[in-house]
């Protein structure tokens, strides 16, 4: 019997390309293993916020009593981070039954490793006797493998450019793919202040129950705590989401919306939302783990959560010198990214990744020095990013910080073995 591992190696050797966005193959696939999920189901489409909303749906779905699946993508360390069961990470050996299932079916289908990746996961859910099924779309929305499963409630988060060689060039055209997870007759949650006109003609056209920021649901909040109010329902004097980040404000709101359309199926008390919100914990978003020096790990890839994170560093307060551990994919909008949080950063500390997709560390200093770095900042080259750590953690004093960020490699390098504590080394 092959392990999870093998699993995994068979299913990158099957398809030349790796992204072939498309449903009929995955669907003839679906339709021969008789996928389908009987509970309720929430897509979440969306360029950033999504990991975030899906964390969010699940710790209050788990605090009101129901046993919840989730799929996310990517992983940071582990392939089988991607589906939690009730809370928790599934087994590695749990998983490998519906791997043989899925190759039992696809005769003659060639699928990418998502597809395959994906079915089986959904085979896993579809078998673990759930109250709700939350789903992370991939990429896009209209072609991505999760699209295959009807959602009883679309969630988009903020749209921005990223995936544009398979998305389109503009946020309209963006938001028209990310628009394909939504359904007739069914609620479809926007929590993007300033939505692409994409996303509510299609809503309309196909007659989806669209919820609206500032029109259906919004939020408001002092220093202190913040309150949300939807169509018929209001939660006050809620604590901040355990996700920091002032983004985290928007991505809450979505989830509470989804709630909130779909409460005649999915009660959830006041209760439930106040400790979940609270309690939510996901790893490599915008992340401080306390220490001498600080540190913070962020998955932010891409110019608008790139913005995000440099504004949420920003808030953090003074720091003698900021180290920035960056490493990220080639076919990413690097200038914006490296341009937003340059101001920041004194000592960059580049990463080779390990994946063929990846832009080089020297690459990426060219790039860097092209954008005419203020006088006295220092950078580095690095093959790995645990290298890359080390060598700012060697010249970090305590009253530093230290940020990595980028692609989920360039966190997932660092936290490979767990989440570092750094103690000063002098104080």
């Amino acid at each position: 019997m092959k392990s999870l591992q093998e699993w995994l190696a068979y299913c990158e050797s099957l398809h030349p390309k790796t992204i072939e966005l498309g449903l009929d193959r995955v669907k003839a696939v679906a339709r021969r293993m008789g996928l389908g999920l009987e509970c309720p189901v929430i897509t979440v489409a969306g360029t950033n916020g999504k990991g975030s909303t899906c964390a969010m749906l699940e710790a209050i779905a788990l605090q009101a009593g129901w046993r919840t699946g989730v799929y996310t993508s990517p992983h940071l360390v582990h392939f089988e981070e991607r589906c939690r069961i009730h809370g928790e990470i599934v087994r590695p050996d749990e998983l490998v039954p519906h791997f043989e299932r899925v190759e039992a079916s696809r005769e003659g289908v060639t699928l990418t490793y998502f597809e395959f990746t994906t079915l089986a996961i959904l085979s896993l859910m579809a078998a673990s006797r759930l109250d709700l099924a939350i789903l992370e779309v991939g990429l896009g929305g209209r072609l991505d493998a999760v699209n295959i499963i009807d959602a009883d409630c679309a969630v988009i988060t903020s749209i921005d450019l990223d995936h544009m060689e398979f998305l389109g060039n503009d946020r309209e055209s963006i938001g028209r793919e990310k628009a394909g997870i939504m359904r007739t007759g069914r609620p479809v949650v926007v929590s993007d202040p300033m939505p692409p006109q994409s996303l509510i003609d299609h809503a309309r056209e196909i007659g989806a129950d669209l919820w609206l920021f500032n029109r259906d649901f919004n939020f408001s909040g002092d220093k202190l705590q913040w309150a949300w109010a939807g169509r018929g329902r209001r939660y006050a004097g809620l604590a901040y989401p355990g996700l920091r980040g002032a983004n985290q404000l928007f991505n809450a709101s979505g989830a509470l919306a989804a709630f909130e359309a779909l409460r005649e199926r999915l009660p959830v008390t006041a209760q439930a939302v106040r400790t979940g919100l609270a309690m939510v914990e996901l790893p490599g978003r915008f992340q401080i783990v306390p220490g001498q020096p600080a540190l913070v790990l962020d998955v932010a890839h891409n110019p608008h959560s790139v913005a995000a994170l440099a504004a949420n560093l920003d808030a953090m307060g003074f720091y003698p010198v900021t180290h920035a551990v960056f490493g990220a994919m080639a076919d990413k909008d690097l200038a914006p990214m490296l341009h937003k949080i340059a101001p920041l950063v004194d000592r960059w500390y580049f990463s080779d990744l390990p994946t063929p997709r990846a832009e080089s560390a020297q690459r990426l200093l060219e790039k860097w020095q092209t954008l005419q770095p203020r006088p006295g900042v220092t950078a580095s080259t690095h093959a790995d990013p645990l290298q890359a750590f080390h060598a700012a953690v060697a010249a970090a004093d305590p009253a530093d910080r230290i940020v990595v960020f980028g692609s989920f490699y360039t966190v997932g390098g660092v936290v490979k073995d767990g989440v570092p504590r750094l103690q000063a080394r002098h104080v």
